[in-house]
């Protein structure tokens, strides 16, 4: 580009000594000839008429009519070859040569730019218009930036090159580069990290590097990639080659960014349909398994009654029935999931007494693992509480198995339910005394599938769905849950409900 500047510079010079001198052969022409000498002073102000038109900008216009007075004055006024005049009307003819020259170099100039410049945007118009279609085209973020490196490096003259990010803000490790036989390359980046920490920690429109003005593209959630320019050809930008540059920056983001927003929706597309099929296969499972389940469990419990708790085979009956019904309450909960996702699980609120929600869980408890004692804190009035009694219950079932998994059978368990005036909430309390939650789950316990990493000696099997099905159930009434670790040893589970305006 400085190349360019230059020989433009040279060609402009020579076109101006050319004019000049051939206004000036011409004049002597005329002056041998007998020609009046406004012919001549006509001449010149062609000559600087024409410098005007085939050079660049308005010094060459103002130095060529200061050239072609002075010329005019050296040769053809008297005494010739020398500045001084003679005659002082020709101060007059001077004066109005040097207006005249002056006012038609400018506006022939001015014209000349206003033309050069409406041709630039012209162009500028249509490299980003033919990049915005070869844009809506692009199958990916890779073809988008081998299509704005093509089109930036032909228009600057120069191989650019551009640089892709992964969607949590991290460079890719290889970068395309255009190469001035018009091909593209895949280069090594180096030092990724401390290119990706200058991109966040930039104040400025671009960052200079060894090789590359590097120009960030960011998007409405960070940054997308990284435009680079070579040094050399960077720094010669003019003002609209700077203003095309950004116009292309901004179409790569919105073509990057509308790539990425048609990925995220196709990936939430896929996972949906994935769940569907995975809520209609387990919805399919759990009600052809209900029902095999409950004859095993009346078979093995009409065993057991059969049977005196000394034989031999009362054991494996009530192993049976166990696991039966361990099952039973995995299918319960497999299809309460199901319902809550697909929205089909409806609420049937009324006012029910809390005492006799903590009573029939702590009866379904005692069912599946007897002998094992559970304290219960209630309060002294009784306490109504707007809910649907069936799911409630089934939270407090699935809490209260949850901690007898995870308690020793010499440990406490406690529930507990509580009125909480400042929140106008009943407050239901669920607590163990096991080897309480590592820090490392605490974020993942609601979730579902997901079962503890580090499970105690006595803890029993599960899928990790309980937990899941009490937070939607919970939230689904309008209340909250949390866990955390009692400071003397356990873990905790409390979750609210909100009370009624006419809560008793």
């Amino acid at each position: 580009m400085r190349r360019k500047r230059w020989m433009k510079m040279l060609q402009s010079i020579a076109v101006t000594v050319l004019l000049l001198a051939t206004a000036t052969v011409l004049g002597g022409v005329f002056n041998k000839s007998g020609f009046h000498q406004t012919n001549i002073v006509v001449v010149y102000i062609l000559s600087v008429l024409l410098i005007a038109r085939f050079t660049d900008g308005y010094l060459y216009g103002i130095v060529a009519t200061v050239l072609s007075l002075l010329m005019f004055n050296w040769f053809f006024t008297e005494p010739y070859f020398t500045l001084k005049v003679n005659d002082p009307t020709y101060i007059i003819t001077f004066a109005i040569m040097s207006i005249t020259a002056t006012i038609t170099s400018a506006l022939t100039t001015k014209v000349k730019v206003a033309a050069e410049e409406a041709k630039e945007k012209e162009a500028e118009s249509n490299a980003l218009y033919q990049m915005t279609n070869h844009l809506t085209d692009a199958e990916d973020i890779h073809a988008i930036a081998e299509i704005a490196t093509r089109t930036v490096s032909k228009i600057l003259s120069t191989n650019a090159a551009c640089i892709c990010f992964d969607e949590s803000g991290v460079p890719e490790s290889t970068f395309i580069q255009q190469r001035s036989d018009g091909t593209q390359i895949r280069r090594e980046l180096d030092h990724a990290i401390e290119l990706q920490k200058r991109m966040e920690g930039l104040h400025m429109p671009y960052d200079v590097g060894n090789e590359f003005h590097d120009f960030p593209i960011y998007g409405t959630n960070g940054i997308l990639g990284v435009l680079r320019i070579p040094n050399e050809a960077a720094e010669e930008l003019t003002e609209s080659y700077t203003r095309l540059l950004h116009a292309i920056i901004e179409s790569m983001a919105l073509a990057m960014e509308r790539f990425r927003s048609l990925q995220t929706q196709a990936k939430i597309r896929e996972e949906a349909t994935q769940e569907r099929y995975r809520g209609n296969l387990l919805r399919a499972i759990s009600h052809d398994l209900r029902t095999p389940l409950s004859g095993i469990m009346g078979t093995s419990e009409m065993l057991m009654g059969m049977m005196q708790k000394e034989e031999p085979c009362y054991a494996l009956a009530e192993g049976i029935y166990k696991d039966a019904d361990w099952l039973c309450a995995l299918v319960e909960n497999i299809l309460n999931l199901t319902k809550l996702q697909d929205g089909c699980l409806k609420l049937y609120k009324q006012p029910e007494a809390a005492e006799e929600i903590v009573g029939a869980a702590l009866g379904v408890t005692e069912k599946r693992f007897p002998g094992r004692e559970i304290s219960v804190g209630v309060p002294d009035a009784l306490l109504m509480v707007p809910m649907d009694a069936r799911l409630i219950s089934q939270v407090l079932v699935n809490l209260l198995d949850n901690a007898v998994k995870h308690t020793p059978a010499d440990k406490e368990i406690r529930i507990s339910v509580s009125k909480d005036e400042k929140e106008n909430a009943a407050r239901f309390v669920v607590e163990d005394r096991g080897c309480g939650i590592a820090e490392a789950d605490f974020p993942y316990i609601f979730q579902k599938f997901y079962t503890t990493r580090g499970k105690s000696a006595d803890a029993q099997r599960g899928v990790g769905l309980g937990l899941s099905i009490c937070q939607s159930i919970v939230e689904a009434h309008g209340g909250r849950i949390f866990a955390e670790n009692r400071e003397d040893g356990g873990a905790r589970f409390t979750f609210t409900l909100p009370l009624g305006d006419d809560a008793v």
